[in-house]
């Protein structure tokens, strides 16, 4: 999680289990907008088989649909999924929980499901340095589920959000900004990773090139920053938003951090 940065710093930060494993968050996102009910990414949920979530620590429920039936709604009711990439961990929640017997199908039937072009393309072409980040049996299921939209804008959502794309990370990541009365938030999925990872040279190993991530991260960082906008981070375990500052020297922080989110949903598991 923490790329070339030793584990002599960011021991400091986090406490590793006896397998190197640090616990982490997943994710999503809940917007309710005039009848619209949008779904930024989806976590890891509970598709694995019980011996890859023994693995990963995964919670053994579905903490999305639980999170979605303490606001009254179900996985029918949700109208747009925003898959920021299609990394096993943000697209898991799109099936139910693996049984045995277990025949994979898609939850959220009357959902659009909206992926870039880049994306969509690297998850179905991977190279092998990233091909065990990707699950071909969903990508297969959203091919056929004609319910995927490619985009290349956020207008099939409407007027209030924007799409930014980056692909540092993984090509066509999506950081989805959506303005509200009360201000601007961008949900930055794995571009920043958590408050720590505002830092510019802090990168994960999972980024295919970190010094075009970095360069993205500083322009996102630079407009968070000159429109007062509040970061959305998907795997941070402790802060959920944080708007972010610069000090005299150049250097990037999180302030204002918030450790819950009215419509944030939260799964935990364990990476390296």
């Amino acid at each position: 999680m923490f790329g070339h940065v030793p584990k002599a710093l960011w021991s400091k930060w986090y406490i590793a289990d006896k397998l190197n494993r640090i616990r982490i968050s997943c994710r999503s996102l809940l917007v309710r907008d005039n009848g619209k009910n949008i779904l930024f990414d989806v976590g890891v949920g509970v598709y694995l088989n019980s011996e890859l979530r023994r693995r990963y620590g995964i919670e053994n429920r579905h903490i999305l649909l639980e999170s979605l039936a303490k606001q009254r709604l179900t996985h029918e009711d949700i109208n747009f999924i925003v898959l920021s990439h299609l990394h096993f961990d943000h697209i898991g929640g799109l099936l139910p929980k693996w049984h045995k017997n277990y025949k994979p199908t898609l939850l959220f039937p009357n959902a659009k499901i909206l992926i870039s072009e880049k994306a969509w393309y690297r998850a179905n072409n991977p190279h092998i340095y990233d091909q065990a980040s990707f699950a071909p049996e969903i990508n297969e299921l959203i091919a056929n589920s004609g319910r995927l939209k490619i985009v290349s804008d956020a207008n099939l959502l409407g007027p209030k959000y924007r799409f930014h794309f980056s692909d540092g990370h993984t090509p066509g990541l999506i950081s989805t900004e959506i303005n509200t009365e009360n201000g601007s938030i961008i949900f930055v999925s794995d571009l920043i990773v958590g408050t720590h990872w505002v830092h510019l040279p802090i990168s994960t190993s999972y980024d295919r090139a970190p010094e075009i991530a970095t360069n993205e991260k500083e322009q996102l960082l630079i407009h968070a920053m000159n429109t007062n906008a509040h970061l959305f981070y998907v795997h941070d375990p402790e802060t959920v938003t944080s708007e972010v500052k610069q000090d005299e020297t150049g250097h990037f922080y999180a302030t204002n951090l918030q450790s819950s989110f009215a419509k944030a949903t939260e799964e935990k598991l364990l990476l390296c």
